[in-house]
């Protein structure tokens, strides 16, 4: 089994540069499911159903996100529908949404399990009790972790505590893609941060010009992305369906 994995994407832009791209890549690799973290999926951050059924459209199966997931009210419904769209299970249980879900593909399911790093993030409960609890409940190998987290400490640390328990533990949040995918020992794939499909020529994302001045004077700005020269950041993982052992990791890297 081939699941494919992309990084936070950035407005517009972003979302449109998958729906170009997505459906050549699946074909190219054979994948077999694909999961994208959309938490930055709408101009100026966060989710919208606009946005979400964009990159459903474009090929994904399951829509993970983040600490930007409750910045827009109107993908609250969405959240409840429990179709796809999902937010960090270690959110208080009042939140909106389910931080877990299974898609069934008959021939094999694959559960996906969002978590939100403490480190330097907003308040959360802890995602190691909280892994623990989620994974009582699964009665399936096949399991994919989106840890959206800062620390690289963080997230490494989950992915050792998870090895031989889950087929994938996948960072995301910081936008920059990171070189360190590996099988660990006990048969998970790890990579401590897939990327961003956004400008490449930004900073995460955002206008460079923006950020620049943001750092010289130290005086507020709003935030603007960057539409133009977008990349496509991701992994692919091949899994063993019967075991949940990963087989292969392999990072993805696409620009027009």
């Amino acid at each position: 089994m081939k699941v494919l994995f992309l990084g936070d994407v950035v407005g517009r832009a972003g979302c449109e540069f998958v729906s170009r791209h997505l459906r050549s890549l699946k074909k190219l690799y054979g994948v077999d499911a694909c999961v994208i973290n959309g938490e930055n999926s709408a101009e100026g951050n966060g989710i919208t159903p606009d946005s979400a059924r964009m990159l459903f459209d474009a090929g994904a199966d399951v829509i993970t996100t983040g600490n930007h997931v409750l910045k827009r009210r109107e993908i609250y419904p969405v959240l409840e529908e429990e179709n796809g769209v999902i937010r960090p299970a270690n959110y208080h249980p009042s939140v909106p949404g389910s931080g877990m879900f299974i898609l069934d593909k008959l021939r094999w399911q694959l559960c996906v399990i969002n978590l939100q790093g403490q480190m330097g993030m907003e308040v959360c409960a802890n995602p190691f009790e909280r892994i623990d609890q989620l994974l009582k409940e699964v009665r399936i190998p096949n399991i994919l972790v989106d840890f959206h987290a800062e620390m690289t400490s963080e997230k490494k640390a989950l992915g050792y505590y998870l090895d031989g328990r889950v087929s994938a533990v996948i960072g995301t949040h910081t936008h920059v893609q990171t070189a360190d995918e590996r099988i660990l020992p006990g048969g998970t794939a790890y990579l401590t941060d897939a990327g961003m499909c956004g400008g490449r020529n930004s900073v995460l994302g955002v206008k460079k010009e923006i950020i620049l001045q943001k750092f010289i004077t130290n005086m507020p700005a709003r935030f603007e992305y960057d539409p133009q020269d977008i990349e496509l950041n991701g992994v692919l993982i091949t899994i063993d369906p019967s075991s949940g052992r990963a087989q292969a990791i392999e990072r993805i890297c696409l620009c027009d």
